[in-house]
C-alpha cells in the first residue's frame, strides 16, 4: 500500500501516519521527494479498512495499493531513481561506474598492482574475494580476513571504495568491518538468511542473478535486503545457465531495459562471469552499457594465466586500458557518461 502525501505537506503531519502505521504492527518507508512525499507500509496482514482509516488522516491525498509482490523495489513505492552514493562515488547516476579487480585476492602484492591500475584507468571501486564459493571443495577459496585486510589498504593508497563477496549469515559482520559494498553471488541470490543479514547491516548490497532465476524471483530476493531497512541494493546481471555452453553462462542484455522498466534499483552487468573467455568480455561490456547499464563489473588481473580463479575470462593491464575508451565511447552515444584518464602508462 501506498499513502500519497499532499504537495507541500511539512514532515510534522507525515509523523503521525508513520507512527500510525507503526501502531499497526507494519512498516513505513516514507519516501520525501521534492514537494511531495510518499508513505509505503509493507507486512502482513493488511485490513481491507485500512484505506480508509488513512484517507481521513490530515496531509493525505489519497491511498493506493500496490499488487505488486515486489513492493519496496518498484516504481510505485519510489517514483525516482535510486542513485546510491559512496561519499564521492554515485552508482546509478547519469555516469557509468566501473568496478574492476581480480577474482580473488591472492597476495598483497597483486591486489595493490591491481588497485593501481584499474584506478589510473578510470575504475571507481575495486572488486576481489577474499571468500570465494568454488564449485570444487579443492579450489582456491579465498584468503579471509588476510584477503579483506589487503583490501583494505588497496582502499586506504588508493581511495578506490571496496566491494567483496559475503557468503554466510555469520560472516556479514567482520566483512561489514572492511567492505564498503556487500557482494552476493549468484548461488546466494535466494539464500534468505543472508538476505535478511546484509538487510540489516548499514552498507549497500549487490545482488547477483541467480543461475536460473527468473526476474521477477530476482527483484523479490531484492525486496528481503529492503524489507530489513536497507534500501540500496545493485542489481548485477552476470549471465544465466541456459543450453548455450559456447560460453561460460548465456548474457541477458534484455535483462537491463526489463529491470529498469519495473524497478528504480541500479543494474549493473558482469561480462567476465557471462562470457567465461577473456576475448569476448570487451563486447559484451559494450553491449551492456549500450542496453542502459548503470556499471560494469570487470574482472582484472596482472597475469590472468597464473590467476588462481577465473583467470581464462579476466582481463591483463592493458586489455582493459584498450576497453575504457571504447566503453567511454558507448556510454557518451546513450546518454551517459564514462570520464577516463588517457596516455596513462600501465
Amino acid at each position: 500500500m501506498i499513502i500519497i502525501m499532499k504537495t507541500g505537506t511539512e514532515r510534522d503531519v507525515i509523523t503521525p501516519v508513520i507512527e500510525r502505521i507503526q501502531e499497526l504492527g507494519l512498516q513505513a518507508h516514507p519516501i520525501i521527494g521534492e514537494g511531495q512525499a510518499i508513505v509505503g507500509v509493507v507486512g502482513l496482514p493488511l485490513p481491507p479498512s485500512l484505506d480508509e482509516m488513512f484517507e481521513v488522516m490530515p496531509g493525505v491525498e489519497r491511498v493506493v495499493r500496490v499488487s505488486k509482490k515486489y513492493k519496496l523495489a518498484g516504481w510505485d513505492f519510489h517514483p525516482q531513481k535510486t542513485v546510491i552514493r559512496i561519499d564521492d562515488v554515485a552508482i546509478g547516476g547519469d555516469e557509468v561506474t566501473i568496478i574492476a579487480g581480480p577474482c580473488s585476492v591472492e597476495s598483497e602484492e597483486q591486489t595493490m598492482d591491481s588497485a593501481r591500475a584499474v584506478k589510473a584507468l578510470g575504475a571507481k571501486l575495486l572488486r576481489g574475494g577474499a571468500y570465494k564459493p568454488r564449485t570444487s571443495p579443492y579450489e582456491f577459496r579465498g584468503m579471509g580476513v588476510k584477503g579483506l585486510e589487503i583490501l583494505a589498504k588497496a582502499r586506504e593508497e588508493t581511495g578506490l571504495k571496496i566491494i567483496t563477496e559475503v557468503m554466510t549469515p555469520s560472516d556479514v559482520e567482520v566483512v561489514g568491518q572492511f567492505t564498503d559494498i556487500f557482494q552476493i553471488g549468484a548461488r546466494n541470490c535466494q539464500n534468505y538468511l543472508l538476505l535478511e543479514e546484509v538487510g540489516k547491516a548499514t552498507k549497500p548490497v549487490m545482488l547477483k542473478r541467480g543461475l536460473s532465476l527468473l526476474i521477477e524471483e530476482w527483484l523479490l530476493a531484492a525486496e528481503y535486503v529492503m524489507a530489513q531497512g536497507n534500501p540500496n541494493v545493485i542489481l548485477c546481471e552476470r549471465g544465466i545457465r541456459t543450453f548455450e555452453n559456447a560460453t561460460r553462462n548465456t548474457l541477458d542484455v534484455s535483462a537491463v531495459p526489463v529491470l529498469q522498466s519495473m524497478s528504480h534499483l541500479p543494474v549493473f552487468i558482469d561480462p567476465s562471469h557471462a562470457a567465461g573467455k577473456r576475448p569476448l568480455v570487451g563486447a559484451l561490456a559494450l553491449a551492456g552499457v549500450a542496453a542502459g547499464a548503470d556499471g560494469l563489473m570487470i574482472e582484472v588481473h596482472p597475469n590472468p594465466d597464473l590467476a588462481m580463479s577465473d583467470g581464462a575470462q579476466s582481463l591483463d593491464f592493458d586489455e582493459f586500458a584498450a576497453l575504457m575508451p571504447k566503453i567511454s565511447a558507448v556510454a557518451e552515444a546513450v546518454g551517459r557518461s564514462l570520464p577516463i584518464a588517457t596516455g596513462v602508462a600501465i
